[in-house]
């Protein structure tokens, strides 16, 4: 009995069984004091095994206190004749309970097997199975018809791999049928089987196959028909195909499956040339890709009417321009891409859509800088003449981009028709860009410009002007010569500038009185003044010594300063 039923309703069941077997006829009573315990003993239904339908088990129990099944028998018969007689069934042990012995099977030794090899099953079918059990006190029990062994044909089907090719796009899943012969386990031959095939993944254009039929030959073969195998689907891990054979005739009986992948395909192999019409792009330019393919198995001869890929950008496929041309008849083809900045820069790419033709992928140097911005924030010309910008460089739309090498931006200045570069600069960071240029310079018309680089488009600022008048001294005279020791020498001379196309008196001007010593390199400051409302100046100070003597004035926000080198006049001291 099994484990898992109580006693009382081991004792219900084994009840209602002997009911039934009672009502059928089939329950043999040997006597009264029997009939008690005939009940005792129950027999469960003799099931076929489907992988060696030559073995059929049966479980049996019995419900008298401390007795076991001692002794399980068989016989098989086909209508009232007996074809097997098994005196014994041998015990299955339990390994999660050793105590418990209530499954009994047919040994392997003892397979049942048809007349023809050497067994004493006439033929294929189903045959009737009575059961006999007899417990250690005695108590016996007989089921008739406990089970049919269904001594058929068991069906095996086995797939073979189906490759699509370029000439053919389509899986055509085919294999073989037979039918697994009980006891033997000989593999027999089924024609005429009818087969089922369905594509069971990836959904094909969104919807899924229709289950395919086929039929098996004489040898048991069979093809199915074709399933298109697209381009696309060639992009997936594997398509995926299940094959069904359902039989229940008086020789056949079951259902079996198989199933198959299909992940190899046979391409055609062609040879791709390509050429860019230029190595940087700016933003909105068009670049034009051409080249040609080839068949190198017929001697290079042009290959039409294929498909080809071509799309800027990086490695990444899908963030670039792209576009898919054909080839014509001679075999070239020609892709016209606008470049966008900002998408993707580095390289141009000529690909194969078609999986089924295969060329190893080319790629080009190809460079879209992005757009850049310069812009000011300070300039100015300094009294002593220097020019002095800083401003900021950065891309036009990237916050942050990555700078792959240092940017230069450099300061210009009208010189006639032509801007001429006077002071540079780098920037090679998005988080430091700032910049300051600086360049000798007496004024005029300046901007700060960035020439295209791979990675950055040009950028300029507006022009903008710097002006300061130039200053002279004039006339200038140190007395008296010589001087005596401890005297006062007095210098004068005349202050002017530069304005509206003339020197003129600039009067109302502070200058000071410098003296380099004799012999030294260094000017000392030794008074200081203005001119007068003419532009004149005189100025004093104490001698002490032989040297050079020299006015100048220090400009303002509108005038340079004087020239240095402007010379001076030289006093003896006596």
């Amino acid at each position: 009995m099994r484990a898992d039923l109580s006693a009382s309703c081991r004792r219900s069941l084994t009840a209602g069984l002997a009911a039934a077997a009672l009502a059928a006829g089939t329950l043999t009573v040997t006597a009264a004091p029997a009939a008690h315990a005939a009940t005792l003993v129950g027999i469960g239904r003799a099931v076929t095994d489907d992988a060696q339908r030559g073995i059929f088990q049966v479980t049996a129990w019995t419900d008298a206190p401390n007795a076991r099944i001692t002794k399980v028998s068989a016989t098989v018969r086909q209508g009232s004749t007996v074809l097997v007689d098994i005196p014994t069934l041998p015990v299955v042990p339990d390994p999660w309970d050793p105590s418990a012995a209530n499954l009994f099977r047919l040994a392997d030794a003892a397979t049942l097997k048809l007349v023809e090899d050497g067994g004493r099953i006439p033929a294929l079918g189903t045959y009737a199975i009575d059961v006999t059990a007899t417990d250690s006190l005695g108590n016996k029990q007989t089921r008739t018809d406990a089970g049919q062994l269904d001594f058929r044909l068991r069906p095996e089907v086995t797939l073979v791999p189906t490759k699509p090719t370029y000439a053919d796009r389509n899986a055509r899943p085919s294999g073989t049928v037979v039918g697994i012969q009980p006891g033997s386990g000989d593999r027999v031959t089924l024609s005429d089987r009818p087969v089922a095939i369905e594509r069971t993944s990836p959904a094909q254009d969104g919807t899924w196959s229709a289950a395919q039929q086929a039929v098996t030959d004489a040898a048991g073969r069979f093809t199915s028909p074709p399933f298109p195998i697209s381009s696309e689907d060639l992009g997936t891990s594997a398509i995926h195909f299940r094959t069904t054979v359902t039989a229940d005739t008086p020789e056949i009986h079951g259902t079996v499956t198989d199933y198959l992948s299909v992940s190899d395909y046979v391409s055609r192999k062609v040879a791709v040339t390509a050429t860019a019409d230029k190595k940087r792009a700016l933003n909105g330019q068009t670049v034009t890709i051409s080249g040609r393919m080839t068949d190198p198995a017929a001697a290079g001869a042009p290959v039409a009417g294929h498909q080809v890929r071509v799309r800027l950008g990086g490695p990444t496929y899908g963030t670039g321009p792209s576009a898919v041309v054909r080839t014509g008849t001679d075999g070239r083809f020609t892709a016209r891409l606008v470049a966008i900045a900002g998408k993707e820069s580095g390289n141009w790419f000529v690909e194969s859509p078609d999986r089924y033709v295969s060329f190893p992928d080319l790629h080009g140097a190809l460079a879209i800088p992005l757009e850049s911005r310069t812009d000011l924030r300070t300039y100015g010309l300094s009294a002593d003449g220097r020019v002095t910008v800083s401003g900021t460089f950065r891309a036009r739309y990237v916050p942050e981009p990555n700078f792959e090498t240092s940017q230069f931006v450099r300061l210009e200045q009208l010189v006639g028709r032509d801007w001429k570069a006077i002071a540079w600069a780098s920037v090679n960071s998005a988080y430091f860009n700032d910049f300051t240029l600086s360049a000798a310079s007496k004024g005029g018309w300046f901007r700060v410009r960035h020439l295209t680089t791979d990675q950055f488009a040009e950028s300029v600022t507006p022009s903008f002007r710097l002006t300061r008048l130039d200053t002279r001294i004039v006339s200038l005279n140190a007395g008296p010569e010589p001087v005596a020791k401890g005297g006062y020498v007095t210098v004068t001379g005349g202050l002017q500038h530069y304005a509206d196309w003339a020197w003129r008196a600039y009067g109302n001007a502070p200058v000071v009185l410098q003296f380099q010593p004799r012999g030294s390199t260094t000017w000392k400051q030794m008074a200081t003044g203005r001119s007068n409302a003419s532009g004149n100046v005189s100025l004093k100070a104490k001698a002490t010594g032989d040297g050079t003597w020299r006015i100048r004035h220090y400009g303002d926000s509108r005038h340079f300063n004087t020239p240095a080198a402007a010379g001076g006049d030289y006093v003896d001291v006596r």
